[in-house]
């Protein structure tokens, strides 16, 4: 379990396969908010406290849940203050730590399966320094994320929350007794798209924002619509 203090506010931890083995849990239990989930959060919340002085709110948090494929999980935690603004800024931020993660394992495979001794030295670190720089200049702005439900009654809930004229895209599937919602910017402004996620973040967990990750439920999982899915489900 490894733990990283982001802010006053916010802790990350991250839970590999083998740990969620050891705990007998895995990201749907997090979803479902199970006794097993509570009882691993509270120990997170604990441990956090001891290592990095993480101090939890009183009343409640909000808990972020990224599944990082053939990694583990990437659980954060934030007092949430609406007076603040940042939650537009806290999603993106989101994104681009999935981003980077993934970003990283490709180097390293594409490093030990590819490059030349040459490449693998010191030339091939500024490379990866330098495209690392210029990603952090230009970061980019997701098109699209994955959010996985419990039941079916929670997008409806969402769905009939959101301004009827949100010219978003989005398709619903089943997988393994959950439900994912691939929600894609449109023709919304950029702005109204990321308080649409912002706003599905407070009823289910981030599955997916990289291509590779949708590949396992476009394959495994179910489409039950395949277009204008918040639309239909409001309707």
């Amino acid at each position: 379990m490894r733990i990283e203090r982001v802010d006053e506010k916010t802790v990350k931890c991250f839970l590999s396969n083998e740990e969620l083995e050891e705990y007998e849990i895995d990201y749907k239990d997090f979803i479902l908010r199970s006794d097993k989930a509570r009882e691993v959060v509270q120990e997170i919340i604990e441990q956090a406290e001891e290592e990095v002085g993480y101090k939890p709110p009183k009343f409640a948090f909000d808990l972020q849940i990224m599944l990082l494929p053939d990694q583990g999980l990437l659980l954060t935690f934030s007092d949430r203050d609406p007076e603040s603004g940042k939650e537009t800024d806290q999603f993106i931020e989101c994104l681009k730590e999935m981003k980077r993660i993934l970003q990283r394992t490709r180097e390293k495979i594409s490093q030990n399966g590819n490059a030349t001794p040459e490449e693998k030295g010191e030339g091939g670190a500024q490379n990866v320094q330098a495209g690392e720089k210029k990603e952090e200049e230009q970061p980019p702005r997701p098109g699209f994320a994955v959010f996985v439900f419990s039941g079916i009654g929670k997008i409806m809930e969402y769905a009939a929350m959101l301004p009827s004229n949100l010219m978003v895209d989005s398709r619903l599937y089943e997988m393994d007794g959950l439900y994912y919602l691939y929600l894609l910017k449109g023709r919304a402004s950029y702005e109204r798209y990321s308080r649409a996620c912002v706003q599905a973040m407070e009823f289910a967990g981030l599955y997916a924002a990289d291509e590779s990750q949708v590949v396992q439920l476009q394959e495994h999982g179910e489409c039950l619509i395949a277009e204008k899915a918040l639309k239909k489900l409001r309707a």
